[in-house]
């Protein structure tokens, strides 16, 4: 396996061959696939020897994308678990906002993350949830700069398909970034903020600016410098990222056929709306009271607008192949923000240890029930995203959503609350719900990397095997 790590987010000029851009002064905006622009041996009904080649593709020639989205605190498990099994299954109360997508997803139970165990670390439990749920690998209890963990199961992945994108992977987040102090009795405040990690001892600190990431996927040019002359143009001028490579859009349009034209036309339009949505967001800022200390631009007020505008952009980051592997981290475990906006004034954290309380039963499942509306979102959209070869960008897919603590108020991480959205391609059977005999989440990882033709990986984390019938 090439053990090359993969830095956060890095850049690589792309392979211009069969990669389409539109530049302008600054600006480098990749374009969506197209059956237009797309090179033949791509179009192929089937590619022999896809698997396992590491090229990331579907059997149609596709791009096959794979991310980790997780969320803190756990579940409450009466309101999580779906009732009946298989294709036979119903929502439970707090994953009834994916019902349109239902046969689109399977409900994984029965996987375990044994390395966030106690033993005889005492507690922590928060620490080692955030930091082994994509590892597989105990964490050592540390409050230096010697903290130790393992590579995720994204990096593993970006480390063999990474070569094909601009970006090997990306690293998202809409928590705080905190890699010094005391997060949770004794361990590093990097476990929990940090769930990307391409080697034992480097963790990837996730983007938690949306602007910052937008000029990164969209407005980049050539190096940082080119960036910030560009977005200070643009902020000066009041301008787009489209005004600057309009005369290219027009030269690229007229080689495009009618389908294509239309597919151009609303990612253009994505682009534009996300940039004002960004921009919305540094104008509140500006205009709120000054509480004394910096804060980054670009970062809505409202979590549920803040969380929305980047999972659109990891959608348009999948669209046009910009990278094919991504971790986001909806909050790091621990988290105790506040949902006063659904009417939960308490902390999520707080909630979570409920103690069979039923005010707080009540608001741990309303905070549970509104993130799954995020994911569901997120899902809906890129099920109407159609790719290249004619099936939805989640049909082409593997999406996992979930958390290294199962119960939040036991603080266990046995049956870990997992959802596996997408068709990876066809290689995916959802609509079901599946029950395993504590079986390791790593071997899910290994499943998913067979999928994405990672090869000589036997072994991953504390992996028996792969996980059967997925």
């Amino acid at each position: 396996m090439n053990s090359t790590p993969t830095g956060h987010v890095s850049e690589r000029q792309p392979n211009l061959d069969r990669r389409r851009f539109l530049r302008g002064l600054g600006v480098c905006l990749a374009l969506p696939a197209m059956e237009s622009l797309l090179p033949r041996r791509l179009l192929a009904a089937t590619i022999p020897g896809a698997a396992g080649t590491g090229t990331a593709l579907t059997a149609t020639g596709a791009p096959l994308r794979m991310a980790f989205l997780t969320f803190a605190n756990g579940c409450y498990p009466g309101k999580w678990w779906p009732t009946g099994s298989g294709k036979d299954f119903q929502l439970n109360e707090s994953m009834l906002p994916l019902a349109n997508v239902k046969d689109k997803i399977q409900v994984l139970g029965g996987l375990t993350d044994v390395a966030a165990n106690g033993g005889t670390d005492g507690p922590g439990d928060h620490a080692r949830g955030g930091g082994t749920i994509l590892t597989s690998v105990r964490c050592k209890k540390t409050l230096g700069a010697d903290f130790h963990a393992g590579t995720s199961v994204d990096q593993v992945a970006a480390q063999q398909t990474g070569h094909l994108t601009p970006f090997p992977s990306l690293q998202m987040s809409c928590d705080i970034v905190q890699n010094a102090g005391n997060c949770d009795s004794g361990y590093a405040c990097v476990y929990q903020k940090n769930v990307s990690w391409s080697s034992p001892t480097t963790p990837l600190v996730p983007e938690n600016n949306p602007r910052l990431l937008f000029e990164r996927l969209f407005g980049a040019g050539l190096t940082a410098a080119d960036r910030r002359e560009s977005l200070e143009l643009r902020q000066t001028q009041q301008r787009s990222v489209l005004d600057f490579v309009a005369n290219e859009t027009r030269r690229v349009s007229r080689g495009l056929s009618t389908r294509d034209n239309q597919k151009l036309d609303e990612y253009l339009t994505s682009v534009r709306e996300i940039e004002q949505r960004i921009q919305r967001a540094e104008s509140a800022g500006n205009q709120r009271q000054d509480p004394g200390v910096e804060s980054p631009a670009g970062i809505p007020t409202d979590f549920k607008e803040y969380l929305r505008l980047n999972l659109d952009m990891l959608l348009l980051a999948f669209q046009t192949d910009n990278t094919r592997v991504a971790t986001f981290m909806f909050a790091g475990d621990g988290n105790n923000r506040d949902f006063a906006a659904i009417g939960v004034p308490d902390g999520h954290h707080y909630c979570t240890h409920h103690h069979n309380d039923p005010d707080l039963v009540a608001k741990t499942c309303k905070i549970e029930k509104w993130y799954v509306e995020q994911l569901a979102y997120f899902l809906e959209k890129m099920e109407a995203t159609k790719d290249v070869d004619g099936n939805s960008l989640l049909h082409n897919s593997m999406i996992m959503y979930g958390t290294g603590i199962a119960d939040g108020n036991r603080h266990n991480h046995e049956n870990l609350p997992i959802i596996l959205a997408g068709g990876g391609g066809g290689t995916l059977t959802p609509g079901r719900y599946l029950t395993y005999d504590n079986a390791p989440i790593a071997n899910l990882y290994l499943s998913m990397m067979d999928r994405m033709g990672v090869s000589n990986v036997q072994r991953f984390g504390d992996s028996t095997g792969r996980l059967a019938n997925v």
